[in-house]
């Protein structure tokens, strides 16, 4: 890998801390050539301390580790991002994050669709949603939906409408996320088995 330690006169690169999975940023540090050998070394980040004035391996005194997953170079060769696979929390401070996030998987849309019927469900607000109204009905009621929708989703894979296809995938999906928290699950549980799986 071509990276420009030379760009900055310190001899520093900037490294972004990703998880491999969540995709959460973590952590940001800084790399000197030494520090960069030694991560691809150890398969362990390890960072230049500007405060230290030496080489640090992050978790070398906590035990939290960030094992390597993969390593990137951006555009000018004077960025790194990795990828890692975090061992307890990243900042000293103590959270998941250096921002003090809390370092969940995110699906995009579909978590922000999960939080809406959860609020939906919750919020005595929401009452005349129809999000709530199927939630009020009842377990039985939610899973009748799920397979119309899985019938409904079959009958068009037949056909040739795209459109029609596609939304009645979306109807489906919609109907199986209030589905699974009827159930007290959300994605990150599907997601899971799928891994174990897939491992």
């Amino acid at each position: 890998m071509n990276i420009d330690f030379n760009k900055n006169q310190n001899g520093l690169v900037p490294a972004i801390i990703q998880d491999a999975l969540t995709k959460k940023v973590l952590m940001l540090g800084y790399m000197n050539e030494e520090a960069y050998a030694k991560t691809v070394d150890s398969n362990k980040v390890t960072f230049f301390s500007r405060t230290k004035n030496r080489l640090w391996t992050k978790g070398e005194e906590s035990g939290n580790f960030l094992n390597v997953v993969s390593i990137k170079n951006d555009c000018d060769n004077d960025t790194l991002l990795i990828e890692v696979n975090p061992i307890g929390p990243t900042c000293h401070k103590g959270t998941d994050t250096c921002w003090s996030e809390t370092n969940n998987p995110s699906f995009g849309f579909l978590s922000k669709l999960e939080k809406v019927i959860k609020n939906r469900r919750e919020n005595a607000d929401s009452k005349g949603s129809y999000v709530a109204s199927l939630f009020e009905k009842g377990i039985n009621k939610i899973a009748q939906k799920v397979g119309e929708e899985a019938v409904e989703i079959v009958i068009e894979a037949k056909d040739n409408n795209d459109d029609l296809f596609l939304n009645e995938g979306a109807d489906l999906m919609f109907h199986y996320l209030i589905l699974l928290q009827a159930k007290g699950f959300t994605l990150v549980d599907v997601v899971k088995v799928l891994e174990e799986r897939h491992s």
